[in-house]
């Protein structure tokens, strides 16, 4: 890989030559030589450098854009050619959307780090969309998201079903109800998740399939947010049995039947395109097609 780029990137993240001399075991004048090459090779002015600043060139924005890819998928690379001869270990980047991410993949890492101790993984959460791009920048090995999202850079392959159904606090009158009407559904206050989330989705699907136009709507970034606000008596909503499994336990949000549920949506898996994966990102794809999780029977 060319060193240049790496130092540039160093520069850039620590905004200082002279820290990233000190951490890249350098003297600074290499650095500025680094620096100075790359310009060259590249055309263009990459960095604005005064006593009190170190600034990107629009140019340098694009050179590091492009760098991060680059070093990301060199370091891919050697960890592929290192899994040849090494036994299962070494990190692994894992970007799941909120209902998989926080309710059920925790159950995951546990089952992983039992059977393969030496492998480190590290996690982000984030919204379907969200999730989707960052395994399109190469920022993480793989991803997990919710509903149905189309991508022809990315391969989704759907693992597992997963079911929603409407939400409301204890003692909410729908609750009363043998079977909520398309009609009491629309007088009411409806709690959902951002555009770009897969539960927001999922919701979207439900108001068109019952030509539903609520009341009134908030829109909440958050899962624990809206079960929060539920169980606050605040309005209803569309969750995943995953995400209430708790709350149902101890009695404060209940689900109800409803006309249109329950909605059924899968997890899926989210890779790239290229045919090969990290030993350790293997080994978490292997778990997450394993029969149990394919057949719906995710930790039952």
């Amino acid at each position: 890989m060319d060193q240049a780029l790496f130092v540039f990137v160093a520069v850039v993240e620590r905004g200082s030559f002279t820290r990233t001399a000190e951490e890249l075991h350098m003297t600074q004048p290499a650095v500025s030589q680094y620096i100075a090459a790359l310009e060259r090779t590249s055309g263009a002015k990459l960095l604005e450098r005064t006593n009190k600043y170190i600034r990107m060139t629009k140019a340098g924005e694009i050179v590091y854009h492009h760098a991060k890819e680059i070093i990301g998928l060199y370091a891919r690379m050697q960890n592929l050619v290192d899994d040849l001869s090494q036994v299962a270990s070494g990190g692994i980047s894992i970007g799941a959307s909120y209902t998989f991410g926080e309710y059920v993949l925790p159950h995951v890492i546990g089952r992983l780090r039992d059977r393969y101790p030496l492998i480190r993984p590290a996690i982000t959460i984030g919204n379907t969309k969200e999730i989707a791009e960052l395994i399109t920048h190469h920022k993480i090995d793989v991803g997990i998201i919710e509903g149905e999202y189309e991508d022809k850079k990315l391969l989704i392959q759907p693992f597992a079903e997963d079911i929603m159904e409407v939400v409301v606090a204890e003692n909410h009158r729908l609750h009363s109800e043998s079977r909520a009407t398309s009609k009491e559904l629309q007088s009411e206050t409806w709690i959902v998740r951002e555009s770009g989330s897969g539960t927001r989705e999922a919701t979207d699907r439900l108001f068109a399939q019952l030509q539903l136009l609520p009341a009134s709507v908030m829109e909440f970034g958050s899962t624990q947010i809206i079960k929060e606000s539920v169980e606050a008596g605040l309005g209803i909503t569309l969750l995943s049995q995953w995400a209430i499994r708790k709350e149902t336990a101890l009695g404060t949000l209940r689900t109800i039947p409803a006309e249109g549920t329950p909605v059924t949506r899968q997890f899926s898996l989210v890779t790239g395109v290229a045919p090969y994966h990290t030993k350790a990102a293997q080994l978490f794809i292997d778990l997450l097609q394993e029969g149990e999780w394919a057949a719906g029977k995710l930790l039952r």
